[in-house]
């Protein structure tokens, strides 16, 4: 056994996570020692640039903003005069990255990338929490541009989506039982949602970051604590209530399970069938007890939804490892990463507490009792305020993780983390070189039309199984506190294959035929054959 293997078998045994009856895969690089900041808000954009972004009132980070370009906030509550940086842009191409200025607090705020390709980021703390911010991809000399008051109300720990009018709604956050509009139609634009308040427990607020979904009906499923609702949000209606989870274990923050729409099938279908899954998150009780230095054993279970049924029920599922503040990452092959977090306790400063080292990858395909595959593990704890993110050539970029206050690197259990790691999973191998497809054509950054029929022209060195070729679309998501906001995979209709030459091929796929099912923007398309993904390429979707 080599000296790395022993490492990770030590690693998993103190942690308790091991389950050697699971197949193990999967492997990890490192690829920054410092970047500076502790990544608690990550998303990827069109130009293959991350955004990532901590928040501002701790004090000094880890990077100096360039050229003495201090930020300067009288309400700061820590330090007014900031010569540091708390977001940076990481190349993800060159493996570089540079320190970005943000002027008001982003502490446990929300975002969403809009059709233009600009991330939109809404809330924050203190004198941020009614801020926009927009970033703008661009070559190296652009930055957050901040709109004082262009929110209604105030919103920390909030959860935006993307619509199929191209604007965006943000719902919740703490002590708002409401939502608006991003741009706005009225104002002052708020609309009441009592849900939210239903499902605020006393004591512990188990309702922030409420999990929300663009359903393929049009309306919002919305999940918060252990109870799930649609909205239609154009009439502040509750169309349906759904069952309460089993278990009745609040999942969202600071609870912090997470939650997934799972890929979408069959799109050109006059009905498609939409279905949710959720996995871990803290034991009832587990806020209240960590705070009193007991920690109690995650969730190890998960649970599916088909939220288009007329009679709908939740299926249980048990995970191999507990997990709570965990990440859940749609992969191109249509599987699920479940990366990060803890076995034991609850979201909040040092309330976690044994990190699961290693991912798990959730085969939704597969038969139940067979879905579940346990990865290898990194050497790197993370705990809350981690994030990860798909990146376009199929590796999942993981970050972050500050459980404290300030940013502290010695004297305690888990030291605030500036480490930059790549988990790439086993399609990844060589191994499958051979029968990994590499999209020829269409070009990077295509425009493609709703409804059209595309060829979409790859390679292959080995043969090609026809009926094992399909292709998708990925929309990155916004990532934090264990939510990948405006997270969406489709697989695209036609698929009908022709070889052109040797080892060249044509598939042609039929792009999403509505704004409901794929709201327009930039999405990432791979070729998938055999379960082997390509290296993805951008695509704009767009109206005629």
């Amino acid at each position: 056994m080599s000296t790395t293997s022993v490492l990770c078998f030590l690693l998993c045994f103190i942690s308790q996570q091991c389950m050697f009856t699971s197949a193990a895969g999967g492997s990890w690089a490192l690829l920054q020692e410092n970047v500076g900041i502790a990544a608690m808000h990550m998303q990827l954009l069109n130009n293959d640039r991350v955004i990532m972004f901590d928040r501002t009132d701790f004090g000094p980070s880890n990077l100096s903003l360039p050229n003495g370009n201090c930020r300067n906030d009288p309400n700061d509550r820590t330090l007014k005069v900031d010569c540091t940086a708390h977001s940076i842009e990481y190349d993800v191409l060159s493996n570089t990255f540079r320190a970005l200025t943000v002027q008001t607090d982003v502490w446990c705020s929300s975002g969403a990338v809009m059709a233009n390709g600009s991330l939109i980021q809404t809330g924050g703390f203190n004198d941020g929490e009614k801020r926009i911010r927009i970033f703008t991809p661009c070559n190296n000399k652009c930055d957050w541009v901040e709109v004082p008051n262009g929110l209604a109300a105030a919103r920390w720990y909030a959860s935006d989506q993307i619509l199929p009018d191209g604007r965006m709604i943000i719902v919740g956050g703490r002590r708002q039982f409401n939502y608006e509009f991003y741009p706005k139609n009225t104002a002052p634009g708020l609309f009441s949602l009592p849900f939210l308040l239903e499902t605020n427990d006393r004591g512990v607020e188990n309702n922030l970051y409420p999990f929300v979904h663009l359903n393929v009906d049009g309306n919002l499923f919305i999940f918060a604590n252990n109870r799930a609702i649609l909205l239609d949000y154009v009439k502040n209606v509750v169309v349906k209530t759904y069952p309460t989870i089993p278990g009745a274990e609040a999942r969202s923050y600071p609870s912090s399970g997470s939650l997934v729409l799972l890929p979408l099938k069959n799109i050109q279908a006059p009905n498609v069938q939409a279905e949710v899954l959720i996995c871990g998150g803290g034991a009832n009780g587990s806020y209240t007890q960590s705070l009193r230095k007991k920690f109690l054993p995650a969730l190890d279970t998960c649970a599916r939804i088909i939220i288009t049924d007329s009679n709908p029920e939740w299926v249980i599922e048990t995970m191999p490892l507990r997990r709570v503040m965990g990440d859940m990452i749609l992969l191109p092959d249509g599987s699920v990463l479940i990366i990060n977090g803890a076995a034991s306790g609850s979201a909040g400063w040092e309330q976690g507490r044994n990190p699961v080292l290693s991912p798990v990858i959730y085969r939704p395909n597969n038969p139940i009792g067979s879905r579940f595959e346990v990865q290898n593990p990194t050497t790197i704890p993370r705990m809350y305020h981690s994030t990860a993110g798909l990146v376009r050539d199929g590796r999942v970029l993981v970050a972050g993780s500050n459980p404290h206050v300030y940013y502290k690197f010695t004297g305690v259990l888990f030291p605030t983390e500036l480490r930059l790691e790549a988990f790439s999973p086993d399609y990844l191998n060589a191994q499958f070189d051979n029968i990994r497809p590499t999209i020829v054509a269409p070009v990077n950054q295509v425009i493609l039309y709703y409804s059209q029929n595309q060829n979409v022209r790859f390679s292959c060195t080995g043969a090609v199984i026809q009926n094992q070729v399909e292709v998708v679309l990925v929309a990155p998501p916004f990532v934090t506190h264990s939510f990948s906001q405006n997270q969406r995979l489709l697989v695209l209709g036609n698929n009908k294959m022709t070889v052109l030459s040797n080892n060249l091929y044509n598939v042609e796929a039929t792009m999403p035929p509505s704004r409901i099912l794929a709201p327009s923007g930039f999405y990432l398309m791979y070729v998938i054959h055999q379960g082997i993904p390509s290296q993805g390429i951008w695509i704009n979707l767009k109206q005629r």
